[in-house]
């Protein structure tokens, strides 16, 4: 078993989507051997990054390009397995942070995530699912912010409140934004 699999048979769902969502990643798992591959054209694990500045009262956010909106960052699995490297490399990648820190080593929010059919690179990919795990990780909000050219237009800090309105898509700002704010003002911030 892996450690993402493990790691998700401790999760304690948040609410009724997170419950749903951990039952369908937990059976594309056990299901699909090429599921961390964007090979499995249906579904594929991708890992999310909730990012906060030291004093939790901000969040790194990307203006995606496919998205049209303002987004977390993060990005496809490709072959690795390990979710939480995934989400860091993507962090730095897409937004130039250098100092970027887990706060929790384990998931801190899942996820199913529709996508619609787009142009990428030249290519059509169809529309799928992203099985998708999110971290919470930790930025220095005095590091020199870059966009990622071929994915975003635009890096930015946002208040917590802000940040979940800067979404132009009601589903993540109610289901999946709004959701990591709440989760984030009940842990515990002294313990991270």
């Amino acid at each position: 078993m892996i450690l993402l699999e493990k790691q998700l048979e401790k999760y304690q769902p948040y609410n009724e989507q997170e419950e749903k969502d951990l039952m369908v990643i937990q059976k594309l798992l056990a299901q699909e051997p090429d599921i961390f591959e964007r090979s499995c054209l249906f579904a594929h694990m991708t890992a999310s990054a909730w990012v906060v500045n030291r004093e939790k009262t901000k969040v790194l956010m990307a203006y995606h390009k496919i998205y049209d909106s303002w987004a977390w960052l993060g990005g496809h699995a490709d072959g690795e397995r390990d979710l939480l490297k995934v989400a860091v490399k993507e962090v730095k990648e897409e937004s130039g942070v250098v100092h970027v820190r887990p706060l929790l080593d384990n998931p801190f929010s899942i996820e199913v995530l529709t996508v619609d059919g787009h142009e990428k690179r030249g290519a059509y990919v169809s529309s799928h699912l992203h099985l998708n795990v999110t971290y919470l990780l930790e930025a220095d909000e005095t590091d020199s912010l870059q966009k990622k050219e071929d994915e975003n237009s635009g890096v930015a800090w946002f208040g917590l409140k802000e940040a979940v309105e800067a979404s132009t898509e009601p589903w993540f700002q109610k289901r999946v934004y709004g959701k990591l704010n709440e989760k984030l003002a009940k842990i515990s911030i002294k313990s991270l």
